[in-house]
Order: structure tokens, then C-alpha cells, then sequence
């Protein structure tokens, strides 16, 4: 069973930045797409950012436009999030999530086959 281990996460002041990793407990198991969630306490899970395999390919959320990068290393199958100019109501469980096809809504949870387990990352004002 592949498992998607995240790292990154943390507690971090407004205006500042932190990044996060993802990647496949099997170094050899490979992802089409990439994607970023994030779920804030009493709120539903939404989108955050998706990258395809060439990585020329790049989605955000309104949200996090300008300020959230998403990138990937194929040759270390990871998954990166830079996340600049913080804000607390980025606060939220994130999420990384991979695809093995090419043919997916990157914006739906549910087109996506791996979850990792989530890393917190909150936001003080």
C-alpha cells in the first residue's frame, strides 16, 4: 500500500512563509498529477494548487494566487508547496493528494488516488 508522507507543516506568524513536501512511500511509484488541499476547522475540504507531470501545466485557487507556489521533482517523485505572504485564514489541515492519470478535474478531491495524512499549518495574526 502506497502511502503519501508529508512534511513541512507548522505555526508560522502572518506575512511569513513555510514550505511543504509530499512524497510516495515507494520511491519508484508514479504520479501524473499532483495536487494540494486544505480543510480549516468547520469547513468543507477545498482546493488549493495542482501541477501536471512536466510541471508546465499549473492550477490555483483564487485564494492563493501569487502568493502559493506548487512545484515537483520527478527525479525525487516529490511535490513541493511554497506558501509566501501568509495569512490566518490559511490556516488549515493540509492535504497532498496524487493522480496516476492524465485525464482528471485537478480541482476534485475525488479525481485523485493517494491522500497523504495531512500536516497542520496555522497562521498567527
Amino acid at each position: 500500500q502506497v502511502q503519501l508522507v508529508e512534511s513541512g507543516g507548522g505555526l508560522v506568524q502572518a506575512g511569513g512563509s513555510l514550505r511543504l513536501s509530499c512524497a510516495p512511500s515507494v520511491s519508484t511509484f508514479s504520479i501524473y498529477h499532483w495536487g494540494w488541499f486544505r480543510q480549516a476547522p468547520g469547513k468543507e475540504r477545498e482546493f488549493v494548487a495542482a501541477i501536471s507531470w512536466s510541471g508546465y501545466s499549473t492550477w490555483y485557487a483564487d485564494s492563493v494566487k501569487g502568493r502559493f507556489t506548487i512545484s515537483r521533482d520527478n527525479a525525487k517523485n516529490t511535490v513541493f508547496l511554497q506558501m509566501n505572504s501568509l495569512k490566518p485564514e490559511d490556516t488549515a489541515v493540509y492535504y497532498c493528494a496524487a493522480a496516476r492519470s492524465s485525464s482528471i478535474a485537478v480541482v476534485s478531491g475525488s479525481a485523485y488516488d493517494y491522500w497523504g495524512q495531512g500536516t497542520q499549518v496555522t497562521v498567527s495574526s
